[in-house]
C-alpha cells in the first residue's frame, strides 16, 4: 500500500553531483513528513535533509550548502540534489516518511515510520 522507491544513486568523483529521487505511493503526500537519511558502514543511520508538513526544511550541518531537498507534488516525488560531493558522503541513502508533524530542527530516524529500500552513493577522492 504505502511504498517509497529511491533511485539516482551511483559512483562519482569528489566534487561531482548526483540527484536522488523518491517516488511515493499510497500516501497523502502533502500531509506527511518526508526526508532523506544515510547510513555508512559501521555508523548509525543519520538524518540528511527533511521537509516537514509545513514545508519547513532542515539539513544536517555536514551537508548544508551542498545538498538541496525538494518536493514535486504533481509527480508525488521527493528529491535530493547533492553537489560538491565528498568521500564522507559515501553511504546508503534512504527515503523516509512519517506522520503529519512540524519541527524546529532536523528530526531523528525514529520519527519516521516508512522507509525505502535505499540507494548506494559512492564518492571517490
Amino acid at each position: 500500500q504505502k511504498q517509497l522507491v529511491e533511485s539516482g544513486g551511483g559512483s562519482v568523483q569528489a566534487g561531482g553531483s548526483l540527484r536522488l529521487s523518491c517516488a511515493a505511493s499510497g500516501f497523502a503526500y502533502s500531509s506527511i513528513l518526508m526526508g532523506w537519511f544515510r547510513q555508512a558502514p559501521g555508523k548509525e543511520r543519520e538524518g540528511v535533509a527533511v521537509i516537514d508538513t509545513g514545508d519547513s526544511i532542515f539539513y544536517a550541518e555536514s551537508v548544508e550548502g551542498r545538498f538541496t531537498i525538494s518536493k514535486d507534488h504533481a509527480n508525488n516525488t521527493l528529491y535530493l540534489q547533492m553537489n560538491s560531493l565528498i568521500p564522507e558522503d559515501t553511504a546508503i541513502y534512504y527515503c523516509a516518511a512519517g506522520p503529519q508533524a512540524l519541527y524546529r530542527s532536523l528530526p531523528p530516524p525514529r520519527e519516521f515510520d516508512y522507509w525505502g529500500q535505499g540507494t548506494q552513493v559512492t564518492v571517490s577522492a
